[in-house]
């Protein structure tokens, strides 16, 4: 196919580029410099049981990732002959599937979209079925799995308005990226709208499996642990921020706690009683390659500064509790009196805001929701979320809720009730994967 083609020759021509790009984020992080070979189709020895069948699984990242973990145990038990293959894009999905998954998965780096690379892959590991997390749509490898009577399956998948406009601006190499898939898992009946649009066929709407992501018991413990640390202070969290939105939001937190903890209450009314006006502020970024420069940032805003790394009880006269850890975003939530989800303060399009619903957390979200878009719009109409317009306005309701215990208590069992409701996406993708694999 011409348009295929086209596509390889400038995978081609940027492949400097991607080195490049592998040589700068190592900067930041330094795995980006381990298995690189990965990257190009050269793996490693197969290890366990060469000939036990191969189920793949595809998440490009840490979100991918974590919200494959139910299905995981599903196809644990409904396929316990078979093995289990992750495959990533980034160092941190790498890294979750090992926190997550242990010995019971491999994984290796998916190599770049080139014809020779995918085919060895391909018959390197021989996979039964592919299962691609969320929206990847890779044309040469799509093409690969078709040639070699492979099925694949996009499954939890999602597509926002503005990724069916880019994937629309190449309707001849999307429509047969499309076509070369068995069948579509949509998150959405937009979702599935979107897909449909495109020329996708074999779509159905199952739903959501982070809805059936169930907070681990050790991630309950773990937040005693953090609620320890803080004391009897009030304390809110932003969570999974990215790049651009600590400073917004530091900025409009130093203007009402830069300094005395009583100004709170001139300013917002927080009440008589000194505990309750000196409230924390729990930042965790989503990226933890920017550990370092958010401390940078925080320092620079004159707030006292810990970090979890330290293991310390949070200081009275701290201000901001630097998150520097990943996998334990349950624990962070179940801490937090309310939580703000990041990625919707700038156009990010937010993060996970399920999670921090399944814990009974309050939320409160930003305008930039397109990646959650059917989940947040869920949340804000039952209750379970409030939306804040900029970061001085996150910072003049988060001031209006600590205080406000029933409040806090109606938006998190209209959380934890919202994420029961749509349960059951796992059970269904499980059903189409069955399906396909006969």
């Amino acid at each position: 196919m011409i348009a295929r083609l086209l596509y390889t020759l400038l995978a081609l021509v940027m492949l400097p580029w991607a080195l490049l790009h592998l040589l700068l984020r190592s900067r930041r992080q330094p795995e980006y410099l381990e298995h690189v070979g990965e990257r190009f189709g050269c793996f490693p020895a197969t290890p366990g049981s060469p000939d036990a069948p191969v189920i793949w699984l595809h998440a490009v990242s840490v979100g991918e990732t974590r919200a494959a973990e139910p299905l995981v145990a599903a196809l644990h038990e409904q396929f316990p002959d078979h093995r289990l293959l992750f495959t990533h894009m980034t160092p941190t999905g790498r890294a979750a599937s090992l926190a997550l998954f242990a010995d019971t998965v491999e994984r290796i780096y998916l190599p770049y979209d080139l014809p020779w690379a995918m085919r060895r892959f391909l018959r390197h590991y021989r996979p039964r079925l592919g299962l691609i997390l969320e929206t990847e749509l890779w044309p040469n490898l799509l093409a690969a799995c078709h040639a070699e009577g492979i099925p694949v399956l996009l499954v939890n998948a999602r597509l926002s308005a503005r990724s069916a406009a880019r994937y629309g601006s190449f309707p001849a190499l999307t429509w047969d990226a499309l076509h070369h898939l068995t069948a579509i898992g949509a998150q959405s009946v937009a979702d599935a709208g979107r897909f449909a649009a495109l020329g996708a066929e074999a779509v159905t709407v199952t739903g959501n499996m982070k809805f059936d992501c169930a907070p681990p018991p050790a991630q309950h413990a773990l937040a005693e642990v953090f609620r320890a640390r803080i004391g009897a202070r009030p304390c809110w969290l932003a969570a999974s921020t990215r790049e651009g939105e600590e400073a917004l939001i530091l900025e409009a937190w130093q203007k009402v706690h830069g300094g005395d903890p009583k100004v709170v209450q001139s300013k917002y009314n927080a009440g008589a009683d000194d505990t309750a006006a000196n409230p924390l502020l729990i930042l965790v970024p989503r990226h933890p390659q920017r550990f370092d420069e958010v401390v940078r940032l925080i320092e620079a805003h004159g707030l006292k500064l810990q970090r979890r790394s330290d293991e310390l009880p949070v200081a009275a006269d701290t201000r901001v509790w630097l998150g520097d850890s990943m996998g334990e975003m349950f624990a962070w939530y179940g801490a937090a009196d309310l939580a703000f989800i990041g990625g919707s303060l700038k156009d990010y399009g937010s993060q996970n805001l399920i999670e921090a619903c399944a814990m009974g957390t309050p939320v409160l979200i930003g305008r930039s929701t397109f990646n959650f878009a059917g989940a947040a719009g869920a949340a804000l109409e039952c209750g379970a979320a409030r939306a804040v317009a900029d970061a001085d306005d996150l910072v003049r309701q988060v001031l209006a809720l600590l205080p406000d215990a029933t409040a806090r208590q109606r938006m998190g069992q209209a959380g934890r009730t919202f994420t029961s409701v749509h349960a059951g996406a796992t059970a269904r993708t499980l059903e189409l994967i069955t399906r396909a694999g006969r």
